[in-house]
């Protein structure tokens, strides 16, 4: 089986599409090919459906859409039968999507996860970082970025519990982002990075990493004015939105870039585990 989140929702069994069009046997897939392998409680799958009140037929719901869910299942693999597969190697449908004591589960036959690869590549970053291998940590969380193709559940009408999940999924995929660029940053990279950080910081108009980041990168790159601009703008818009005052760590960076401290300019701190910005 393989399932991809990171974007439309997609998954396959022996290469053939078991992801169904309509909205809520969808949402039901998603919540199941998002925990493959694991139960997913029906009380998680009716808060997904219904949310805190469901209708007196829920459960009966339910199991319609697991039948649906099934019946697809079923014509995937029927690639098995036509491929000559015995009877003993094959997979039924109540195998792959199994009905048990409290829920369900999408069982994956060791099949491929976005999700899941997105998880081990990040990891791997991280722990480059961490040993002070920028290049293999920003090789390592680009290709775990890569997998993503949009807002996980692009297509998905998210429930209680899917939009708990989006929200999750998006955190870690900003956190693999903050590291890679600070990789990037570290390996001297600052004129490389000023479009995608403009993008960025327009996006995430309070994310203070990100704009620390911008704020470096064009410090480093020649264009100290506007590295000062980026951090009143993000000041204003913390004060205004939000009531708050950028963090320390913030003021710091930009008393730096004001008072143009060498170590600001420097391409690389010497260990992953120093702040980006520099103590004055």
């Amino acid at each position: 089986m393989n399932i991809e989140v990171l974007g439309a929702l997609a998954v396959t069994e022996n290469g053939v599409s078991i992801t169904p069009t309509a909205p809520k046997p969808r949402q039901v897939l998603a919540l199941l090919a998002l925990h493959a392998d694991r139960v997913v409680p029906v009380s998680a799958l009716i808060e997904e459906l219904w949310g805190a009140a469901p209708p007196r037929s829920a459960r009966t719901t339910l199991q319609t859409y697991v039948l649906q869910l099934r019946e697809l299942i079923a014509v995937a693999l029927e690639k098995d039968e036509r491929d000559g597969i015995d009877g003993e190697g094959r997979r039924t449908a109540k195998d792959v999507l199994v009905t048990m004591p409290s829920g369900y589960l999408l069982a994956s036959g060791d099949g491929q996860s976005d999700v899941r690869t997105f998880e081990r590549l990040a990891g791997t970053g991280y722990r480059a970082m961490d040993a002070g291998d920028f290049p293999g940590a920003a090789r390592q969380l680009r290709e775990a970025l890569a997998l993503w193709s949009g807002t996980a559940f692009a297509d998905v009408q998210a429930g209680a519990q899917l939009e708990m999940e989006i929200r999750r999924l998006e955190e870690s995929r900003l956190c693999a982002l903050d590291q890679r660029i600070e990789a990037d940053l570290r390996l001297g990279r600052h004129r490389e990075l000023l479009a995608e950080l403009t993008v960025l910081v327009n996006r995430y108009r309070t994310h203070e990493s990100l704009h620390g980041q911008f704020m470096l990168a064009l410090y480093r790159s020649g264009r100290r004015g506007e590295a000062l601009e980026v951090y009143q703008r993000l000041r204003a818009t913390l004060v205004r939105d939000l009531g708050l005052e950028p963090s320390a760590g913030l003021r710091r960076l930009q008393r730096s870039i004001l008072t143009a401290n060498p170590e600001t300019a420097a391409p690389a701190p010497r260990t992953a585990k120093d702040r980006l910005v520099p103590t004055s």
